[in-house]
């Protein structure tokens, strides 16, 4: 009998094979008697075509997907990555080879937008500075005054981004009584009104922003779109915070800028080489607030992206288009349409 193959790269196991995430529930994948599921670990960073021979159905975590992943067989269908982010994986190399590429944006948007409002709620109020006072004793404590923070009632918080969890960001926000901007070419004006958005040009975004959140993809049009020149329109009283993508700002600049405290300070989940290097500069200074790339982890988050990819896998299988596809295209090439409507015939009769 034939069996729907899934493929879950090694990051996901611990070493002693127990599930590194349990809240990402493969139940409906084992529970079902034509699925198997197995791991598969990756070669130098990249997953190995040979060993994606005989399957279906690659769920991603960190590991690359590229041209030397792609397995001759040709029945490799569909990739979901385990998030947003897809710059791991070659996207033109996927459509050329008849698989699909999926993300989960669904999953994503409250926990990465929570993670953002961490962020903007912790330096506004200089929470990691007055955790060091308390720890200093009454020396610590007599220094309160000096460290005064910011209210938010009327401040202006801007996205770099304003899709999915752009807009997410500005909807919890919402009760804090602040100005919203936002810059983003592929903005929704509708959406944008709705949530009090006002769209404006990127070098306003820079110089009106309090709170100025990045929240677009890395491509080649946003790589450093945050640099030294844009860093120098905002406040010196302002805060720049990066969940997206690190290469998306010109770490180098922004180091500058806050150990030159031209702005009041940043927070970062992400950093343009991951893991930061030991001594990494930016890592060595007190007006930054730093994440391992992990903010949004949270049993919450890794449940519902677990979900999203487990469905679009199971819709796949039973010969239906998934959500989240990333290279729409694809439904209209006929080797993908083979693909599927196969898979639908073999498992749903």
């Amino acid at each position: 009998m034939a069996t729907f193959e899934v493929a879950l790269s090694g990051d996901f196991r611990l070493p002693d094979g127990g599930a590194a995430y349990p809240s990402f529930d493969l139940g409906p994948l084992q529970a079902n008697p034509d699925v198997r599921v197995r791991y598969v670990d990756p070669v130098d960073g990249v997953m190995p075509a040979a060993a994606l021979e005989d399957v279906d159905a690659l769920i991603l975590l960190v590991p690359r997907f590229d041209a030397t992943s792609v397995p001759k067989s040709g029945r490799l269908a569909v990739v979901a990555r385990f998030g947003v982010g897809f710059d791991s994986v070659d996207v033109p190399v996927c459509t050329a080879n008849d698989i699909a590429l999926v993300t989960t944006p669904d999953g994503v948007r409250r926990p990465v937008a929570v993670a953002i409002l961490t962020f903007i709620l912790a330096l506004a109020g200089r929470l990691m500075v007055k955790d060091q006072l308390v720890r200093q004793g009454p020396e610590g404590w007599a220094k309160r005054s000096a460290n005064m923070g910011m209210g938010l009632v009327g401040r202006t918080l801007g996205q770099l981004g304003i899709g999915n969890i752009g807009a997410e960001v500005f909807r919890i926000a919402r009760p804090l009584d602040m100005r919203f901007i936002a810059f983003d070419p592929y903005a929704d004006a509708t959406v944008a009104a709705t949530l009090g958005v006002e769209l404006v040009d990127l070098e306003t975004l820079f110089r009106e922003s309090d709170f100025l959140s990045v929240s677009c993809p890395l491509n080649e049009q946003t790589r450093h779109i945050v640099n030294a020149e844009r860093l120098a329109l905002m406040k010196p009283t302002s805060f720049i915070i990066n969940t997206a993508r690190g290469p998306v700002v010109d770490q180098r600049a922004l180091h500058e800028t806050l150990k030159a405290k031209r702005i009041a300070g940043a927070g970062l989940d992400v950093f343009e080489v991951e893991p930061t290097p030991e001594g990494e500069p930016i890592t060595t200074l007190d007006n930054v607030i730093l994440a391992p790339h992990s903010l949004c982890w949270t049993d919450e988050c890794f449940a519902g992206i677990g979900a999203a990819d487990v469905a679009a896998v199971l819709a796949m299988m039973q010969g239906r288009v998934p959500r989240g596809i990333v290279n729409r295209e694809i439904t209209e090439r006929a080797g993908w349409q083979a693909k599927l409507a196969a898979l639908g015939k073999s498992f749903t009769g």
